[in-house]
């Protein structure tokens, strides 16, 4: 890190819809060195516009967050802001949310354990050319690393240029849920999962849910229920 940058607070963005969380990690925040809230947002789609606005250093970014999911705004903001970085700071820890987080190009992860030095030291690891990784997704990284290539290669790789929302949709679908319950599943409006079914549909030329429950067993992205 420069001396310049080592004198000047990093400019940082909130993005969470539970007003408590969102509200909690802005007073944190206010009170360490290092640092400076330049605003706060309750869902993806207001991040996205938020970085537009500020041109923040850094998105502290939760993962389940209605109208636009983190790793989406994480998506987004990398593609089109990329002097802006993007921390995930996330209840999650599995695999489902980790890795698609980091393919969408956030360079730090912690979860909402975490206390205030290390979050303010994820935020300038990643403003100077590091990870801003805890102990524990770093294990989970090497482990997952160290692992056989046939037991993660089907969900590095969705089928036919799926996304992995779209591929959670699917699997849902396959399950028998309706739009409604999908989107409570995810946290997402209605509109959303409407969205990605048509775009999955267009994916991969199916007409109907039955034909892609059938596609979901076929890809081995569901099983079928035991007679």
């Amino acid at each position: 890190m420069t001396e310049e940058a080592v004198g000047k607070p990093a400019r940082v963005v909130v993005a969470d819809d539970q007003t408590v969380v969102r509200e909690g990690i802005v007073m944190l925040l206010g009170l360490l060195p290092g640092v400076e809230v330049v605003g706060s947002a309750g869902d993806g789609e207001e991040a996205v516009r938020l970085v537009a606005e500020v041109a923040p250093d850094v998105v502290l970014m939760d993962l389940r967050m209605p109208r636009c999911d983190g790793v989406e705004a994480t998506r987004r903001i990398r593609s089109q802001h990329p002097g802006t970085q993007v921390v995930i700071l996330t209840t999650f820890a599995d695999d489902e949310s980790l890795f698609p987080a980091l393919r969408a190009g956030a360079r730090g992860y912690l979860t909402k354990d975490a206390g205030g030095d290390e979050i303010v030291r994820a935020v300038h690891s990643v403003l100077s050319g590091d990870a801003g990784l805890s102990p524990g997704i770093q294990r989970r990284l090497l482990e997952r690393l160290s692992e056989p290539e046939s037991r993660h290669t089907s969900a590095d790789e969705p089928p036919d240029g799926l996304t992995t929302r779209e591929c959670e949709v699917l699997v849902l679908i396959a399950e028998g849920l309706s739009n409604q319950e999908i989107a409570r599943r995810l946290h997402v409006s209605t509109a959303t999962v409407k969205t990605h079914i048509n775009n999955l549909f267009a994916k991969t030329g199916l007409k109907d849910r039955a034909q892609a429950v059938r596609y979901a067993y076929t890809k081995g992205l569901a099983r079928p229920p035991a007679s």
